[in-house]
């Protein structure tokens, strides 16, 4: 089961994250600290990508893709897709493989710690 970001404060803490780029998309991924809890995905398609009938193709796309890998979404990860307009025009298998080869380097990226004073009830904080 996967979540959706919805603010923007979401979005904007995912951007400090690990990266992830192809020629079609860039994925942000940051570990939560609960790190059981279900991967959240959010989707964003710049201005500079097209007018809007465009923009929403290349949401449709990306979402579908992010559905067909959504059983290799890492847990307890923010993870933001941000799509290009190459995804329009590359074969559907290649643009799932670009999602598998994203979602794995989210699985990749390090958990926080939990000695770390920005992540409330961590042994640093409570000193």
């Amino acid at each position: 089961m996967i979540g959706r970001l919805t603010k923007r404060s979401e979005f904007v803490a995912a951007a400090s994250g690990r990266r992830f780029r192809t020629p079609r998309i860039t994925m942000q991924a940051l570990a939560r600290p609960d790190a059981e809890a279900p991967a959240r995905v959010g989707l964003t398609v710049t201005r500079k990508e097209g007018g809007s009938v465009e923009r929403n193709r290349i949401r449709r796309r990306l979402r579908a893709a992010i559905r067909a890998q959504a059983a290799h979404a890492p847990a307890g990860r923010d993870l933001v897709f941000i799509g290009r307009r190459d995804v329009l025009t590359v074969a559907f298998p290649v643009l799932l493989d670009d999602i598998q080869r994203a979602l794995a380097a989210a699985r990749a990226a390090k958990a926080p710690s939990h000695r770390d004073p920005a992540v409330p009830g961590s042994a640093a904080a409570q000193a």
